[in-house]
């Protein structure tokens, strides 16, 4: 063998064991595991280590799951037939989710003034709020109602324009009494309604005879 192989050889043997004796006599737990163990071990120690990740994460789901938003007639804070299905479907979904926490914006157009907008605004909040509550959502996880009343237009117009009136409804965080909520349960939460649906069933299979109808 030649020379500098026989060199390179030792060095990453005397290597080695030194980065085994360090890890031996270390106290357990000292060390952060830096993906020696896959990428899903360093994302798992990172989704621990910032719960607020589990907030962004269910944020991206309520938004791409369902309509977060309800638009409103021009000085109204009345909910139409459309409003309150696009509310049912979001208080379903909130309904999966007891640890989460939810804020409703409002908004209005740039017609009138800005102190009128505001508590426009915060009328439309409270409406969807108050229809939230009675599809069976806890008032205490509605965690605050807020008005941006004309300042966060989506069209800038100084027309009436339906879209700018409108609320929306986000993911706020988690139910204070117990923040740390999903620490070690990220998939089983995240993921809620997959894991249920992998459970095996134990629905015996009967055969019906048909006698006809239609």
């Amino acid at each position: 063998m030649k020379p500098y192989l026989t060199l390179a050889l030792v060095a990453a043997t005397l290597s080695a064991c030194g980065a085994s004796q360090q890890s031996f006599f270390s106290e357990a737990g000292s060390g952060l595991d830096l993906g020696s163990f896959g990428n899903a071990t360093a994302n798992n120690t990172q989704l621990h280590a910032n719960p607020q990740n589990y907030t962004i994460n269910l944020a991206r789901r309520f938004a791409g799951e369902v309509d977060s938003t309800v638009n409103f007639a021009f000085d109204s804070d009345v909910l139409d037939a459309g409003a309150q299905a696009t509310l049912r479907q979001q208080a379903e979904w909130i309904r999966q989710f007891p640890e989460v926490r939810f804020k409703v914006f409002g908004h209005t157009d740039l017609v009138g003034s800005e102190a009128y907008n505001r508590n426009l605004g915060l009328r439309r909040a409270q409406s969807v709020v108050a229809y939230l509550t009675s599809q069976g959502i806890s008032r205490n996880r509605l965690e605050a109602v807020v008005s941006f009343g004309q300042t966060q237009p989506l069209i800038p117009t100084p027309d009436p324009e339906r879209r700018n009136r409108r609320t929306v409804t986000e993911v706020s965080g988690f139910v204070e009494s117990n923040p740390m909520l999903l620490n070690g349960k990220y998939a089983e939460v995240i993921f809620r309604e997959y894991i249920v649906s992998a459970q095996p069933t134990t629905q015996i299979e009967s055969t019906v005879i048909s006698t006809g109808g239609g």
